[in-house]
Formats: C-alpha cells, structure tokens, sequence
C-alpha cells in the first residue's frame, strides 16, 4: 500500500500521488526547461493555469529564471538536476522519492534543496524518501533510516537509534559496521601477506644470484 493505494490495483493513483527524482536525469535535450516541465504536468493532467504558475514559481525557486526557455542540451549537470527536482514537484506530490537530489548541485544550491526538503516535511505533511551515500546528508534529513545490503534491509531507526545499537561513534561507523565493511585491518594483513611474498620472491632471486 502506497498512500492508501494498492500498487498493483491502483497503481496510477500512486502514481498520481508519488513525485520521483532519478538518480541519473532523464531529460529531453531538444526540449527547453519550460516545455519539459509542462510535458510533466500535463502526464498528470494538470489544468493549465495551474501548471503555468506552478512552472513559474518552480523556476524562480531554484534560480532558472533567463534560462527557462533555453534547450536543455545547453544545461550543465548541476542545471538539469534542477530542472528533475522541479519534475519531481510539479504536481505537489504527497510522497517523493529522491535519489540522491543533492547530486551535481553547488554547495550554494544543495543546501537550498537541504533547506527546501526540510520545509516541506514540517509545513507541507510532505512523506520523502531519500536513496543516498552521503550518510552527512541522510543525518541531517531523515528522522528514520534504513540501511539496506544486498537488497536486504538489515537495520532501521533514527540516526541515534542506529548507532547506539551497534556501539558505533557516528553514523558512518555504524554503516560500516552494518555492512560488514569495517574489517580494515583485513586490507592490512593482505597488504602485509603480499608484501612478505614478495620479499620471500626477492630473497630466493638474491640466494639463486649468490
């Protein structure tokens, strides 16, 4: 169930309702900014005047003024990623799914989006799921956190609830800790083991030339 919809019988009501953001953007480059974000909006049959406004404060929001009607090809990275943010809104959505949204952005930028993400939590009773590495990012945003291994998710809580549980000092310990990837001194006695056959090789070679 999704938003009280059943994926599999009502599957475009959870569509009509969920906002998604793709980690790679999937953009039509021959399409400038405004007529991409229309085409989106009209997929969710939004009434026009609606939709124009709504493209226009989604512009100014995130700084496209001037460029709206430039073709897409002609954006950097960190310019489509706005323009897939502003897709990902464009229906006023109740649940968001975003990979990695801070992705390609600048420092100036990706804290708008921080800024922006939280806002419509705590004002808007916006539901957001974020798929991310950036643990700094997901401590910041998420109330709750799940850790997923292999498509299994192997932990759940709050970032405090997470690291208090498995005895870790951060958030970054405690995923290393999950994951199973903290074994460092492992890298060590390969490194080590390689290095005393090499010597072993190179001591063999000296007594052969003796």
């Amino acid at each position: 169930m999704v938003g009280g919809y059943d994926i599999t019988l009502q599957s475009n009501n959870v569509k009509q309702i969920c906002g998604f953001l793709p980690e790679s953007p999937g953009l039509y480059s021959k399409l400038t900014a405004r007529e991409f974000l229309e085409f989106i909006g009209e997929l969710y049959s939004m009434p026009k005047e609606i939709l124009g406004a709504r493209i226009s404060e989604l512009i100014e929001l995130f700084g496209l003024e001037g460029r709206e009607n430039d073709l897409l090809e002609s954006y950097s990275r960190g310019m489509k990623q706005k323009v897939c943010l502003c897709s990902a809104l464009i229906q006023d959505p109740e649940i968001i799914f975003l990979d990695e949204p801070t992705s390609n952005l600048d420092p100036a930028v990706a804290r708008m989006v921080k800024d922006l993400l939280a806002v419509l939590v705590q004002n808007a009773d916006k539901t957001i799921f974020i798929c991310t590495h950036l643990l700094d990012v997901a401590e910041e945003l998420c109330d709750t956190i799940g850790i997923i291994v292999n498509g299994e998710l192997k932990i759940e809580g709050s970032p405090r609830e997470i690291i208090e549980s498995v005895g870790a000092i951060n958030l970054e310990d405690a995923y290393l800790k999950v994951t199973g990837a903290d074994h460092v001194e492992d890298l060590l006695e390969w490194r080590n083991a390689s290095n005393q056959e090499i010597n072993g090789r190179s001591e063999k070679v000296n007594r052969k030339k003796k």
